[in-house]
């Protein structure tokens, strides 16, 4: 039977934008997620997110009761948001995971989340973070065609793989008209909704370290990587901290060596699990 990892995407990407990295992944691996994190109206985007890891802590009690016999442990793994979600889940269900892999999900801790706090009071965090923009992002094309052209001209989404655009105005989008139209799937004042509401008490959550085994894979050109750094994580991972050529979105611009990133993890926190219990 194959080992189970539940993957949670990043804000504004469905998880179905991935597709090349699952498949990457699915000899050793069953995926399961969540399309649209925060979509459900049971689910409401919340300050420091609660209802959204309750969302996944759902998703994975319903493939729970579906499994015969005990259910398995599995694995979380999360871009940016999912990789917060993922590790917030493990903070609340640890018997249910087995552990967690971060896709450039720095922890926020010590003065700056008292910072991040402060700007999320003030409303400065919208001029320091992608929330302003989505506010007005567009979210209609005429086409495919069109979509692929509008995106293909922006320089972060220029260095995508081709399949990961794809399967994102393919799949991650929806068809607006019977004339081919295509519409954003992940509604527009959501993904703003999330960014207003990072968690600032995550890193406090974690002062005496977390649950489970968590690995990291930070990528070179993160700007996100840069404002937070890297201290709470690293005291987090420990030595499995590994690093990716790219933007804070190299999932989509190397899915296939993030993939492999991500299963040298897996296989390391898995070696580890089995010498803690011999």
């Amino acid at each position: 039977m194959k080992e189970i990892i539940h993957f949670s995407h990043a804000n504004g990407f469905p998880a179905s934008t991935y597709r090349t990295m699952f498949a990457e992944l699915a000899d050793d691996y069953e995926i399961r997620s969540i399309e649209c994190i925060g979509h459900d109206p049971r689910f409401p985007v919340t300050r420091d997110w609660p209802y959204l890891v309750d969302q996944l802590i759902d998703d994975m009690n319903r493939h729970r009761e579906l499994s015969d016999g005990d259910p398995p442990k599995v694995w979380l793994v999360g871009h940016s948001l999912g990789g917060y979600l993922s590790l917030m889940a493990a903070l609340k269900r640890p018997q249910w995971v087995k552990g967690v892999v971060m896709l450039d999900s720095p922890v926020i801790a010590g003065w700056k989340s008292g910072l991040l706090r402060v700007t999320q009071w003030t409303g400065l965090d919208e001029r320091l973070s992608p929330a302003a923009a989505t506010r007005t992002r567009r979210t209609h094309w005429a086409s495919r065609d069109e979509a692929w052209r509008h995106f293909r001209a922006k320089p972060a989404f220029a260095r995508w793989d081709e399949r990961m655009l794809s399967d994102y105005i393919g799949l991650g989008m929806r068809e607006a008209n019977p004339g081919g139209g295509r519409t954003l799937a992940f509604d527009r004042h959501v993904e703003y909704l999330i960014y207003r509401t990072l968690p600032h008490t995550l890193g406090a959550r974690l002062a005496h370290g977390a649950p489970v085994p968590v690995g990291f894979v930070a990528g070179t050109r993160s700007r996100e990587v840069r404002q937070v750094g890297l201290g709470m994580t690293r005291r987090i991972v420990g030595e499995r901290l590994e690093w990716m050529e790219g933007s804070h979105l190299f999932p989509m611009e190397r899915p296939i060596d993030t993939a492999r990133a991500v299963q040298r993890l897996l296989t390391s926190m898995q070696a580890s699990i089995q010498a803690s219990s011999a």
